[in-house]
């Protein structure tokens, strides 16, 4: 690709709207986490089937991502974006004329369509910049997560504005979604790898062939809890407060922003933190942290009696309020850099099918998003624990840290044959070591 006519201005453009319409996705994909409590409310919904709502949105915008990642590498992502936003808007309103659970569900596929922004933005984004500044300028793309923590927060308070009615709240944001896709078009260019190139598509099996590397598939088991589990808390967390310690729907909209804002706006930092020090130190900090977070976030509220001299003594071991926020802040700060980390690897290593690539990737993080809220629902009605969903996050975690080291081991050992010493792996150096 020839970026030599490419100004710093036309980057900033490309990377700034971007950001800004991702940001606007984000939040209408995960706008079930709020108006989800109401339609609970409203239909007399189990856990299971609120899991199954909160999570359909997810379920649309993850196998989307696939295709859309592949149009966008054919007919650029100045078109491909712009369509699936004001696509998105009008599924929106139709959410709103729904009547009954099915349609609901019905209407969340559609509504789902706003989580393929990402796989679009990468492929628009990363054709701007070379590849040392890919990892800094997708990181910053990424901030747009930050959608999470404003629906999170604001769509309770816009839902007490217009009365508590949720169909108010749909329009508001199908309105802004549309009026940024048209703005999107108006002020983008089109980027470098199709400006002049009309009509020399590649085939599509030609763009799924990196997809058979395992490699790839490694990724998107890092990407299915990094992103997957961001998006399940994300969309779990209000919830949780409500049920396991009672707060009102906007306290815990606010508290369940406090994860999410960390987990999208440090996106930024760990693209940076990649680019200078390499992506897989960055995985290795991620998938350690957030190990231990979730090991402590899973200890459920217990009530212990012990027999003492003098008679039975009871007590109580449980995470109070205040430090299961600050657990779930630090959980979303390291899940944002493990989202960058993953991602810059991929226009490193597929600079040609980075549609295709970052698209299979994304779909199966996004699918995390989609099955973790429906476990997490099962779980509560059949074990009847509310720590149980970090339970399940601290054993996936777990797999995915230990495949990850010793995937890594055997790979740079076939490469150095002398190496002996997990310090002395290239990968911890070395940021164009696989």
């Amino acid at each position: 690709m020839n970026l030599q006519n490419v100004s710093s201005s036309d980057q900033n453009r490309a990377l700034g709207i971007s950001t800004l319409a991702f940001t606007v996705c984000f939040a209408v994909w995960t706008i079930f986490s709020i108006i989800g409590i109401k339609i609970k409310a409203e239909l007399g919904l189990n856990d299971t089937q609120f899991g199954i709502l909160v999570a359909t949105p997810i379920l649309t915008g993850s196998l989307s991502r696939l295709f859309l990642g592949i149009w966008t590498d054919q007919y650029g992502g100045r078109l491909v974006f712009t369509a699936q936003m004001l696509t998105t808007a009008v599924a929106a309103f139709f959410l709103t004329k729904a009547n009954s659970y099915e349609m609901y569900l019905l209407g969340a596929l559609g509504l789902g369509l706003a989580g393929g922004s990402f796989a679009v933005g990468v492929a628009y984004v990363s054709s701007w910049y070379p590849d040392h500044k890919q990892g800094t300028a997708l990181g910053i793309f990424g901030v747009g997560n930050v959608g999470a923590a404003i629906t999170n927060f604001g769509a309770p308070v816009l839902l007490v504005a217009v009365g508590g009615v949720w169909q108010s709240v749909v329009l508001v944001y199908a309105g802004v979604l549309a009026i940024t896709g048209v703005l999107f078009f108006i002020f983008t260019k089109t980027d470098p790898a199709h400006t002049g190139a009309k009509g020399q598509a590649r085939p599509f099996m030609e763009q799924m062939k990196p997809l058979k590397n395992l490699q790839v598939w490694r990724f998107s088991l890092y990407y299915f809890f990094v992103f997957g589990a961001y998006v399940a808390l994300a969309l779990w967390l209000p919830r949780y407060y409500v049920g396991a310690y009672g707060l009102e729907l906007g306290t815990a909209g606010f508290l369940a922003a406090c994860y999410a804002l960390p987990g999208s706006v440090f996106r930024a930092l760990g693209g940076w933190l990649s680019d200078k020090i390499g992506a897989r130190r960055v995985m290795y900090w991620t998938f350690t942290a957030c190990v231990i977070c979730t090991f402590f976030l899973s200890y459920p509220s217990t009530d212990y009696t012990v027999a003492g001299i003098e008679g039975p003594i009871h007590f109580n071991i449980s995470i109070p309020l205040w430090l299961f926020v600050t657990l779930t802040i630090i959980l979303g700060f390291f899940m944002s850099l493990g989202k960058a980390a993953v991602y810059k690897h991929i226009p490193h290593y597929y600079p040609d099918n980075v549609g295709s690539v970052g698209g299979i990737v994304g779909l199966i993080g996004g699918l995390g998003g989609f099955i973790l809220p429906i476990t997490f629902g099962i779980m509560n009605d059949l074990i009847g624990v509310w720590t149980s969903c970090f339970m399940l996050l601290t054993v996936i975690i777990g797999i995915a840290l230990v495949w990850m080291h010793f995937a890594i081991i055997k790979a740079n050992r076939e490469a150095n044959p002398n190496m002996d010493k997990p310090e002395f792996l290239p990968e911890l150096r070395n940021v164009n070591n696989k």
